[in-house]
């Protein structure tokens, strides 16, 4: 197979006793490209050290995190968008809300989203969302800043049909990833019902290992486990998904060449 992996924070400090085998076996698995969301201005480094380490492999996305936006956001994003401004980057990401850990800075998680929804239109880039116990305000964002330039990802989406659909019309795809091997996860009831032509590939990698490494670290090593659920819901082969997800995901990412 050949897949894309189109999130995952290889650069993490879980994998720096050992990133060179994760690499070999990621390469291994079939995977082709591994898309790297950016979290705040302290991993910047990290992550390009990543892409210089592994240039055909691993592609950095730039983007402040919204778990991370706190006081210092306006001078984060300053940083970021200079960077914006100096190289290439695949999208802005990893970008969007998040009412699981801390309502502290909700408002301006929404100011930093419409900022940052404003450097992809200006440089034609795509956007990658996260929306952890915010889908319907991170849905609301994008349908006021649509103005059909606008693609990108809702990254790990477990979210419902209608919701699945709402995004959908919106031009974005859905990021599915290790909780669609959940037995609870409720994506069983989501894609069967979803054109493949909606879906990209994911592991959130080092986090939301699949099954049956559910609760250790996960890796992008792991795609094809999720490739094979996927067509066990759609009743097609694990090629098929591989397939399609990764001319999804590179169409998305068209403005990126490695």
């Amino acid at each position: 197979m050949n897949l894309i992996e189109t999130h995952a924070h290889i650069y993490s400090s879980k994998f720096d006793s050992d990133r060179d085998q994760v690499i070999e076996d990621i390469r291994n698995a079939g995977i082709e490209r591994v898309y790297m969301p950016n979290v705040d201005v302290e991993t910047i480094d990290a992550m390009l050290d990543c892409e210089q380490k592994y240039p055909d492999l691993c592609i950095p996305m730039m983007g402040l995190h919204p778990c991370d936006v706190k006081e210092d956001f306006q001078s984060q994003l300053y940083q970021m968008e200079d960077w914006l401004n100096k190289r290439p980057f695949a999208a802005v990401g990893e970008i969007g809300l998040d009412l699981y850990w801390d309502k502290t800075f909700f408002e301006q998680q929404k100011e930093a989203l419409r900022i940052q929804i404003s450097w992809a239109k200006e440089k034609n880039l795509p956007i990658v969302l996260h929306c952890r116990e915010s889908m319907d305000e991170t849905i609301q964002i994008i349908k006021e800043e649509q103005d059909g330039t606008l693609q990108g990802i809702f990254h790990c989406f477990t979210g419902s049909l209608e919701q699945a659909n709402e995004i959908v019309n919106l031009g974005f795809l859905l990021g599915i990833g290790g909780v669609s091997t959940f037995k609870n996860g409720g994506l069983d009831q989501v894609i069967p019902h979803l054109g493949l032509e909606n879906l990209v590939l994911e592991t959130d990698a080092p986090y939301l290992a699949p099954v049956p490494y559910r609760g250790k670290r996960n890796s992008p090593a792991y795609l094809p486990i999720i490739a094979e659920k996927i067509g066990d819901f759609l009743a097609i082969s694990k090629d098929e998904v591989a397939l399609k997800t990764k001319e999804n995901a590179l169409n998305l990412f068209r403005e990126f060449d490695l």
